[in-house]
């Protein structure tokens, strides 16, 4: 590796590292993982149970083994008669999700359960109001032995030597909370609505691997609590003709000083008449405000994806436009997603895809 991508490797572990407050995974194809968008989504679909997976790998213009998060999530549904009039459902799910920076072997693992009740609003399952919380148990390591430090060169050729910097325990974990509310809305054939709102990171939890400090009463004294993240998410499917419908996607997230706009919209084309096989072609773009109040365009997406039944698969690429960029190389990311909906019905309870 050269010194250029040696250095920005560990600039970007420093950022990760020091400053995780502003840190948190996020997917292009938001919808394409929806127990990381809104636990109020688990078990939002037109079937039985979902199994769905999600890779998003970045920064492959820039180094040898690039930044890579992997999601994967299975969620089912049961039907419940609080009251015989309407279609009530409860819904569990289970994600496990990975961050990882392979060449300082620097990784986050999460494992959640979330729970959700849909009420149903109506006699004729049209309109749904969802409510959602999840539990989350994290773990974050790295390997010091991928890292080198001025004082263990020997002056000649090697970094050889015995380190004297002050290391902290290599490995933690920590618990969280996530809650969410979405309403859907199917007003008549072809026609969707779902809007939502989430808050991720109840608990606040430390997230730096070095101890925290404490007060006069020795009460800890949190260096790199996760700030909490309020998100609010909008999506619509609108017939165009028999075949062609617009689904335009919008998602709203402000974490600390941070603010995230992913907005765009796909154009889904059915490739027959007698089934829900499609294709999605889709574009996208991503404006954000740093800490410094400062906002810019980060990046703007291209899609695509295809629907064959209870199967539907997306590919995307982010084509990275921030200040960051380093001349003569892409910090662009691929994201890939799949999803199997099993005892498939149909589309009167609509779920947003990608």
């Amino acid at each position: 590796m050269s010194i250029s991508k040696t250095t920005l490797v560990l600039l970007l572990f420093i950022l990760v590292s020091e400053f995780a407050q502003a840190q948190d995974k996020h997917f292009t194809q938001f919808y394409a993982a929806p127990l990381t968008l809104n636990p109020a989504l688990t078990g939002s679909m037109p079937g039985r149970y979902r199994v769905s997976g999600i890779y998003r790998d970045q920064w492959r213009g820039v180094l040898d083994n690039p930044y890579v998060t992997f999601g994967a999530a299975v969620d089912v549904n049961f039907d419940v008669e609080f009251d015989s009039r309407y279609k009530d459902q409860v819904a569990i799910g289970l994600l496990f999700v990975n961050d990882k920076v392979p060449e300082v072997d620097f990784s986050t693992n999460q494992i959640s359960l979330s729970a959700a009740f849909h009420k149903g609003l109506d006699y004729d399952k049209k309109q749904f109001l969802s409510l959602g919380i999840q539990g989350t148990m994290a773990q974050r390591n790295i390997n010091y032995e991928n890292l080198t430090f001025d004082d263990e060169f020997n002056n000649l050729d090697a970094f050889d030597g015995i380190t004297a910097e002050d290391l902290p325990g290599n490995n933690f974990g920590y618990g969280d909370l996530n809650v969410g509310l979405n309403y859907r809305l199917m007003p008549k054939s072809g026609y969707a609505f779902n809007i939502g709102v989430a808050m991720h990171h109840v608990l606040t939890p430390e997230v730096s691997f070095y101890a925290t400090s404490t007060d006069k009463d020795d009460e800890p004294i949190s260096k790199s609590s996760l700030y909490s993240k309020y998100s609010g998410q909008l999506s619509m499917q609108v017939p165009l003709s028999d075949n062609l419908f617009l689904l335009p996607r919008a998602l709203f997230a402000l974490q600390g000083p941070h603010l995230e706009i992913n907005a765009g919209t796909n154009l889904r084309i059915k490739l027959n008449s007698f089934n829900n096989n499609s294709l999605h072609l889709g574009a996208w773009a991503r404006p954000v405000t740093n800490n410094n109040g400062d906002t810019s365009l980060d990046a703007i997406v291209a899609l695509v994806g295809i629907e064959l039944g209870g199967v539907s698969c997306g590919l995307s690429y982010d084509a990275n436009l921030s200040s960051y960029q380093t001349a003569g190389t892409g910090q662009g990311a691929f994201e890939f997603s799949i999803t199997y909906i099993g005892s498939f019905d149909n589309e009167d309870i609509m779920c947003p895809k990608f």
